[in-house]
């Protein structure tokens, strides 16, 4: 039993990678357990920790009596000759005892294994919560290990952590056995030990790759000073640089785009644009919107709203696939953005264009029926409106105004 004990405490020590003094101290609690249950609440003991060992060594101390009342704490002349080790001690004296841990029984042995075993998956436990909360907001390099239905886990130095389904950027595929990069979003402490999510799809996570591909940022001479994103789709950053010598949007874009390249990359190919800060709200908001077709900005800066007039055919370009540039450049903002259309007088136009050429768009039924009431041309039909097609036999307002709008577009993918 002896042997079994120290064997079991070496492999213990050299398995945990605990630090040493806290191991200790959960140790000498444990044993200290043990021997309160074998000798008495009162006992005094020390106990001897070979920590590079595994060794263990266990001394009880007692008082020398005529009379034992309390066995914890005293001991008679009787018992220490019963034991071999009469060495002229006399009444009064303190009695050193090795015990031997031979004299704990196999249950007594069990419990303490079991506790050791609590004590330490709670110290454990305590340390992940801790490292990882020191982590939040870096980025960590894992390795998927399972694929669920909605999440992943990853392995990252024997830790579980969890990619949920809304931290996933929405195309990407992940696949097992896969290293994966991501930030460390929020530690939670559960009954079962802490929680560890992390993020690709977190704002902080694309400002630390842009950390990691520009040195500038890293060493804090470009400051990005605001980011807008739908994660796997689009992400606007904003950056400042500190040093007049350096401009911030094309010290991050990189020579033929080789530095923002390896972000869009990393995000599975999200289009990310980078625009240069203003703290002059129009003009950030005019470089937020990425163009240079905006006929008018108006600013009410009390109630953050920003009034953009725009030709009709550039309405599209500025709001964006699904309103995403609007979107993004509200989030990057901080202003609601309200776009006014205006209508494009059909004069402008620089040229004119034959019905005759627009039975694929218009349909060779109403090509025919234009032609036959005197129009031959795209400008001739703007220039007789909805009011006046609607005159024709076999057209009204509605379908007129659907004749409209189609030339309309064509001049627009003209421009």
């Amino acid at each position: 039993m002896n042997n079994e004990i120290q064997e079991s405490f070496s492999q213990m020590v050299k398995a945990k990678s605990l630090d040493k003094d806290v191991l200790g101290k959960i140790l000498e609690d444990i044993f200290g357990l043990l021997i309160k249950k074998k000798f008495g609440q009162d006992a005094n003991y020390f106990i001897g920790l070979n920590m590079d060992k595994g060794n263990i060594e266990i001394f009880l101390e007692r008082r020398i009596v005529e009379t034992v009342e309390n066995p914890a704490c005293e001991i008679s002349f009787e018992d220490i000759n019963a034991l071999g080790n009469d060495e002229g001690l006399e009444l009064g004296d303190d009695y050193i005892e090795k015990v031997d841990l031979s004299l704990f029984g196999r249950r007594h042995v069990n419990l303490a294994k079991q506790s050791l075993s609590q004590k330490i998956r709670e110290i454990e436990k305590e340390i992940t919560y801790k490292d990882y909360g020191d982590k939040v907001g870096e980025i960590i390099v894992g390795d998927i290990y399972q694929v669920r239905k909605n999440d992943i886990l990853i392995n990252h130095n024997k830790n579980e952590l969890i990619l949920p389904r809304k931290e996933q950027l929405p195309k990407e595929r992940y696949r097992k056995g896969e290293t994966i990069r991501a930030i460390v979003k929020e530690v939670k402490k559960t009954q079962n030990g802490p929680v560890i999510i992390i993020s690709r799809s977190d704002n902080l996570f694309l400002k630390r790759l842009f950390e990691i591909e520009i040195p500038e940022i890293y060493d804090g001479i470009i400051e990005i000073k605001g980011i807008a994103r739908i994660p796997g789709e689009r992400a606007k950053v904003a950056v400042e640089s500190q040093d007049a010598r350096i401009d911030a949007v094309g010290a991050c874009v990189g020579m033929k785009g080789v530095r923002v390249h390896a972000i869009v990359r990393e995000l599975n190919n999200e289009n990310i644009d980078v625009l240069s800060f203003s703290t002059d709200p129009g003009i950030y908001i005019q470089r937020a919107l990425g163009s240079n077709k905006i006929k008018q900005l108006d600013l009410d800066e009390t109630n953050r709203m920003c009034y953009v007039k725009v030709d009709s055919e550039h309405v599209s370009q500025i709001v964006g696939r699904f309103g995403a540039n609007l979107k993004l450049a509200m989030e990057l903002t901080g202003y609601n953005i309200e776009i006014i259309r205006e209508e494009k007088p059909f004069e402008e136009y620089e040229e004119d264009i034959e019905l005759v050429l627009l039975r694929k768009e218009l349909g060779s039924e109403i090509i025919d029926l234009l032609i036959d009431n005197r129009l031959d041309t795209a400008k001739e039909v703007l220039t007789t409106g909805i009011e006046g097609l609607a005159q024709f036999e076999g057209l009204d307002a509605e379908k007129a105004a659907e004749i409209i709008e189609k030339i309309k577009d064509l001049y627009t993918e003209e421009e």
